[in-house]
Protein backbone atom coordinates (compact mmCIF):
# COMPACT_ATOMS: atom_id res chain seq x y z
CA UNK A 1 0.00 0.00 0.00
CA UNK A 2 1.30 3.44 -0.91
CA UNK A 3 0.13 6.62 0.78
CA UNK A 4 0.05 10.14 -0.61
CA UNK A 5 0.27 12.73 2.18
CA UNK A 6 -0.60 16.36 1.49
CA UNK A 7 -0.05 18.88 4.33
CA UNK A 8 -2.23 21.86 3.50
CA UNK A 9 -1.97 25.54 4.28
CA UNK A 10 -4.74 27.93 3.36
CA UNK A 11 -4.14 31.23 1.59
CA UNK A 12 -4.21 34.31 3.88
CA UNK A 13 -7.54 35.46 2.40
CA UNK A 14 -9.39 32.43 3.85
CA UNK A 15 -10.23 31.82 7.49
CA UNK A 16 -9.58 28.31 8.78
CA UNK A 17 -13.36 27.77 8.96
CA UNK A 18 -13.89 28.85 5.34
CA UNK A 19 -10.93 26.75 4.20
CA UNK A 20 -12.17 23.63 5.98
CA UNK A 21 -15.76 24.15 4.85
CA UNK A 22 -14.68 24.42 1.20
CA UNK A 23 -12.24 21.52 1.48
CA UNK A 24 -14.84 19.21 2.98
CA UNK A 25 -17.96 20.39 1.17
CA UNK A 26 -16.63 21.20 -2.30
CA UNK A 27 -13.21 19.60 -2.83
CA UNK A 28 -14.04 16.37 -0.99
CA UNK A 29 -16.92 15.54 -3.35
CA UNK A 30 -14.66 16.38 -6.32
CA UNK A 31 -12.11 13.82 -5.12
CA UNK A 32 -14.88 11.31 -4.50
CA UNK A 33 -16.18 11.80 -8.04
CA UNK A 34 -12.73 11.24 -9.53
CA UNK A 35 -11.56 8.42 -7.26
CA UNK A 36 -12.32 5.74 -9.82
CA UNK A 37 -10.37 7.44 -12.62
CA UNK A 38 -7.43 7.94 -10.24
CA UNK A 39 -7.80 4.45 -8.69
CA UNK A 40 -7.83 5.91 -5.18
CA UNK A 41 -8.45 3.21 -2.56
CA UNK A 42 -9.08 5.55 0.35
CA UNK A 43 -9.24 9.31 0.95
CA UNK A 44 -9.24 10.95 4.38
CA UNK A 45 -9.21 14.61 5.36
CA UNK A 46 -7.69 15.53 8.73
CA UNK A 47 -8.89 18.99 9.78
CA UNK A 48 -6.77 20.90 12.32
CA UNK A 49 -8.74 21.79 15.44
CA UNK A 50 -8.77 25.27 16.90
CA UNK A 51 -7.87 24.02 20.36
CA UNK A 52 -5.45 25.26 23.04
CA UNK A 53 -3.92 21.78 23.15
CA UNK A 54 -2.39 22.49 19.73
CA UNK A 55 -0.73 25.65 21.05
CA UNK A 56 0.62 23.81 24.10
CA UNK A 57 1.99 20.98 21.96
CA UNK A 58 3.68 23.38 19.57
CA UNK A 59 5.19 25.46 22.39
CA UNK A 60 6.46 22.39 24.23
CA UNK A 61 8.42 21.30 21.17
CA UNK A 62 9.24 24.63 19.55
CA UNK A 63 7.66 23.65 16.23
CA UNK A 64 6.23 25.72 13.40
CA UNK A 65 2.56 26.69 13.24
CA UNK A 66 0.30 23.76 12.37
CA UNK A 67 -0.92 22.98 8.89
CA UNK A 68 -4.59 23.70 8.32
CA UNK A 69 -5.14 20.05 7.52
CA UNK A 70 -3.73 16.90 6.00
CA UNK A 71 -5.13 14.91 3.09
CA UNK A 72 -4.30 11.21 2.98
CA UNK A 73 -4.87 9.08 -0.12
CA UNK A 74 -4.04 5.39 -0.60
CA UNK A 75 -3.16 3.25 -3.64
CA UNK A 76 -2.24 -0.42 -3.85
CA UNK A 77 1.25 0.46 -5.13
CA UNK A 78 3.32 3.28 -6.60
CA UNK A 79 2.88 1.60 -9.98
CA UNK A 80 -0.91 1.77 -9.59
CA UNK A 81 -0.67 5.49 -8.82
CA UNK A 82 1.58 6.09 -11.85
CA UNK A 83 -0.71 4.08 -14.15
CA UNK A 84 -3.77 5.98 -12.95
CA UNK A 85 -2.04 9.35 -13.37
CA UNK A 86 -0.83 8.34 -16.85
CA UNK A 87 -4.24 7.39 -18.24
CA UNK A 88 -6.28 10.03 -20.09
CA UNK A 89 -9.09 9.81 -17.50
CA UNK A 90 -6.59 10.02 -14.66
CA UNK A 91 -4.83 13.02 -16.18
CA UNK A 92 -8.13 14.83 -16.62
CA UNK A 93 -9.18 14.01 -13.05
CA UNK A 94 -5.82 15.16 -11.65
CA UNK A 95 -6.04 18.41 -13.62
CA UNK A 96 -9.57 19.05 -12.33
CA UNK A 97 -8.40 18.55 -8.75
CA UNK A 98 -5.35 20.78 -9.17
CA UNK A 99 -7.48 23.58 -10.62
CA UNK A 100 -9.76 23.37 -7.61
CA UNK A 101 -6.83 23.18 -5.15
CA UNK A 102 -5.62 26.55 -6.46
CA UNK A 103 -8.89 28.04 -5.14
CA UNK A 104 -8.33 27.15 -1.49
CA UNK A 105 -4.76 25.89 -0.91
CA UNK A 106 -1.58 27.96 -0.68
CA UNK A 107 0.40 25.53 -2.83
CA UNK A 108 3.77 27.20 -2.23
CA UNK A 109 3.44 26.81 1.56
CA UNK A 110 2.02 23.29 1.50
CA UNK A 111 3.93 20.01 1.30
CA UNK A 112 3.22 16.63 -0.29
CA UNK A 113 4.91 13.29 -0.76
CA UNK A 114 4.26 9.58 -1.16
CA UNK A 115 5.33 7.08 1.45
CA UNK A 116 4.65 3.74 3.00
CA UNK A 117 2.93 3.19 6.33
CA UNK A 118 4.49 1.14 9.11
CA UNK A 119 1.78 0.73 11.76
CA UNK A 120 3.26 0.55 15.24
CA UNK A 121 0.19 0.75 17.50
CA UNK A 122 -3.25 -0.46 16.43
CA UNK A 123 -6.23 -1.24 18.58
Amino acid sequence: MIKFVYCLRRPPRLSREDFQRYWRGTHGPLVYGRARALRIRRYVQVHTLDNPINDALRESRGTLEPYDGVAELWWDSAEELIQAASSPDGQKAAQDLLEDERRFIDLQRSALWIGEEYPIVQS
